[in-house]
């Protein structure tokens, strides 16, 4: 009760009152502040900015604990599996801690072991926290109080999960494997387990003012050039991004290379988001503001009462008054995706929390950029890996590819056509309906359409000339948007 009454914490403002009491709470309710602090887009920005200080660090676990986890889950004597674990821990986090250690083969890595106890802890939380969300929901749904809470145990409870963050860090290398100079640690699987982790121990530097002087100028470019790479397929190639990106998670390595650590909580993208936000971000790139709030509002779940019209206006007014705030550095592409998602709340459109993920690792890519330099222009080094995947998103492989998923319904529904078009026109009988001249000609343009798509595909399955299938292809197209105009 002591938490609740205590007059120094009712005395202060209450931003910094719920940081407190979340940080005297402890690890269940520092995570959910840290999920709070994230929701820019539905919450006071007063409180997401207290938030953003809670504690990262909190007091470490003491090492026989930590070795006791780390033998029980891998079921090894720790002097078995490693020559020497580092009993001075490199970081404690709410979840977990991270320790230096060196194999038996002599290859230094990074052992990241769940602290004991934490997993019933979350748990026995968990029931607490929902039954508030729903009675919250009532009362306060402009905030969406359900949604944050959910969001939170998807993503804190995949954290307690080694093999989830395992997993995670071979698909990303996976992902980009043609890439070797964007830098994935590797998981030693043979000594990681469900509460331990054990990766590449990756020798670099951090991202600070002081490790980034130092470089030379074609390092910094080549670094910038990295980093947008990265960000943009992450993002809007791959679907499958960094969601807990901050500069202690960036790391330069030796020649001028950019590596990627603590993969623990990551964000999806589904294709259709994922081409919404793809050409969200280049009609941003290319001032091209009406299409930009267009294609922002079409990814939008819209709660009771809510105005697609006005938060379309409300979208390009921000970009046009942003755009002419002034000089590149105070022009961040970053902070207007996330001011125009924080209008959705006024005007009842809710976003999911991957899109605030996304922002936050393109604003830290934007940070991280005017360090390397300050006149850094984050739309001009964004187009040419944008124009790339537009490019790649309208190759006409691409689009056969496509048209090939779909070749086996296509010609399905060439088969059941004259059946339905016959039991169309006995219902039309039975109704009294009078037939029409030619019950045909509604459904020519179908039909031909259909056909020139199926006979395309057909003709590039088996790799004839390409200007024919070509063409049949975009027949098919043509004759499909005449029959829908």
């Amino acid at each position: 009760m002591g938490l609740f009454v205590d007059r120094e914490l009712v005395s202060l403002p209450f931003p910094e009152q719920l940081r407190r009491r979340l940080e005297t709470l402890g690890p269940t309710y520092i995570k959910l502040g840290q999920i709070l602090s994230l929701r820019r887009d539905i919450l006071p920005r007063s409180v997401t900015d207290e938030l953003t200080s809670l504690l990262s660090r909190l007091p470490p676990v003491p090492f026989d604990e930590i070795r006791a986890v780390i033998e029980e889950d891998l079921g090894v004597v720790l002097e078995g599996a490693f020559q020497t674990v580092d009993p001075v821990p490199l970081g404690s986090a709410s979840i977990a801690q991270t320790h230096r250690a060196v194999t038996v083969e002599g290859e230094p890595v990074i052992l990241k072991v769940v602290k004991p106890g934490i997993r019933e802890l979350l748990w026995r939380d968990a029931s607490l926290l929902k039954a508030c969300g729903v009675v919250l929901q009532w009362v306060f749904s402009r905030y969406q109080p359900r949604r944050i809470i959910d969001e939170f145990f998807e993503y804190t409870l995949r954290e307690i999960e080694m093999t989830w963050e395992a997993d995670n860090a071979e698909t990303f290398a996976a992902n980009f494997k043609d890439m070797p100079d964007i830098v994935f640690p590797r998981v030693y699987r043979h000594l990681s387990g469900e509460q331990v982790l054990c990766m590449e121990y990756l020798a670099g530097r951090q991202p600070d003012p002081v490790s980034l002087s130092e470089l030379s100028t074609d390092e910094r470019e080549r670094l910038l050039d990295l980093g947008a790479a990265a960000i943009i397929r992450m993002l809007y190639e791959d679907g499958f991004f960094h969601a807990d990106l901050h500069p202690g998670n960036l790391m330069v390595l030796p020649g001028a290379k950019v590596g990627f650590v603590d993969l623990g909580m990551v964000g999806r993208l589904d294709p259709n988001l994922r081409t919404h936000l793809l050409f969200h971000f280049y009609c941003l790139i290319i001032e091209d503001y009406d299409n930009a709030a267009r294609h922002l509002a079409a990814v939008a779940e819209h709660g009771p009462g809510s105005d697609v019209a006005g938060f379309r206006r409300a979208v390009k007014d921000l970009a046009r008054r942003w755009r002419r705030a002034g000089s590149i550095p105070d022009f961040s592409l970053a902070m207007l995706i996330l001011e125009s998602i924080r209008l959705g709340a006024r005007y009842r459109m809710y976003y999911p929390l991957e899109m605030v993920l996304m922002v936050k690792a393109l604003v830290t890519y934007e940070g991280v950029g005017y360090m390397l330099d300050p006149g850094f222009n984050v739309a001009a080094v964004s187009q040419r890996h944008i124009g790339r995947i537009l490019r790649q998103h309208f190759n006409p492989l691409r689009l056969l590819r496509e048209a090939l998923r779909g070749a086996p319904e296509m010609v399905d529904a060439l088969v059941r056509l004259p059946l339905l078009v016959s039991e169309g026109l006995d219902l039309m009988e039975r109704q009294g309906r009078r037939q029409p001249e030619n019950p045909f000609a509604g459904l020519r343009g179908t039909v031909l359409g259909a056909a020139c798509l199926v006979s395309g595909a057909i003709l590039a399955g088996l790799h004839a000339p390409w200007p024919l299938w070509t063409a049949m292809l975009l027949a098919g197209i043509f004759l499909g948007l005449r029959r829908t105009s």
